[in-house]
């Protein structure tokens, strides 16, 4: 089989188009490439989709925590610290197997003008589970960020603020906010990279790969286990995510220029993440 061949049979493979049977021998350098290629489309998914959704959530949650209602604050303080407290990979056990404890039927909701059934087996797919617990991952360590971020934000712009009548959601969406992520833009890039990273922990997880429609890992060690040779899938396997890593860094330093441009000269400088041994 060519190498455009392989493309065609297995470049979508992952998301259910294409062959449907994996190969089984005499693999090529392409069918490597291609499978664990096929296989990124849904670590960017999960990728993706958590990060957009989580930065509006973590950014409420930031703000709960640092407000002055206790009843507001002591939730997301306990939000932050059991997420970041506990290992991503506990995480998914634990969603995994609440999930299953839901009715295989669905939940009987009897409403007093209607009575209808929520599906819920759903849940227990790694599309929908896996990602709402990636989803929860990161708002909690995004909340951190941002909190760290909000009170650092400098009260001369606050008290500038006041003085140009600035009040509530307008002293928010022109100052508070726009500063707050200018300062927190760094670090929250190298969360999108930690993120990304994670994403290879569903193949780990409880929560199963329907139809051999995995993630890149999961191509990876089909490879690996059917050549006796992990030297070839692994590394082609981080050359990918040394990609999405450059892809987000690219990305995430145009939000930062676009942020820091009203600032004069070099003041607003570039995004530099820097890589740090833990999260």
């Amino acid at each position: 089989m060519s190498c455009v061949e392989t493309i065609q049979n297995y470049a979508f493979r992952s998301i259910g188009i294409g062959e449907r049977l994996l190969p089984k021998a005499d693999f090529t350098l392409c069918d490597h490439f291609v499978l664990i290629g096929s296989g990124l489309i849904w670590n960017v998914y999960f990728a993706v989709l958590a990060l957009c959704s989580g930065f509006f959530f973590a950014t409420a949650v930031a703000l709960a925590r640092n407000s002055r209602l206790a009843i507001l604050r002591k939730p997301a303080q306990w939000f932050i610290f059991v997420f970041r407290g506990s290992p991503l990979f506990i995480q998914f056990f634990i969603a995994y197997e609440a999930l299953t404890l839901l009715p295989r039927n669905g939940l009987e909701i009897d409403l007093w003008f209607a009575q209808f059934t929520a599906e819920t087996r759903w849940l227990t797919r790694a599309w929908a589970g896996a990602l709402i617990v990636l989803f929860l991952n990161t708002s909690a360590y995004s909340a951190e960020i941002f909190y760290g971020a909000l009170r650092s934000v400098p009260k001369g712009d606050l008290e500038a603020a006041d003085a140009y009548g600035f009040t509530g959601w307008m002293k928010f969406r022109k100052i508070i906010w726009p500063t707050m992520l200018r300062l927190a833009w760094p670090a929250y890039t190298n969360e999108a990279i930690f993120l990304t990273h994670a994403t290879t922990l569903v193949f780990f997880s409880s929560f199963p790969a329907w139809q051999q429609k995995g993630d890149a890992l999961y191509y990876a060690s089909y490879l690996a286990d059917k050549t006796f040779n992990p030297f070839i899938p692994y590394p082609i396997l981080a050359f990918y995510f040394v990609l999405l890593s450059l892809g987000i860094i690219g990305l995430f330093g145009l939000a930062y220029r676009r942020l820091n441009r009203h600032l004069p000269g070099t003041a607003g400088g570039r995004l530099r993440p820097r890589p740090f041994m833990v999260r």
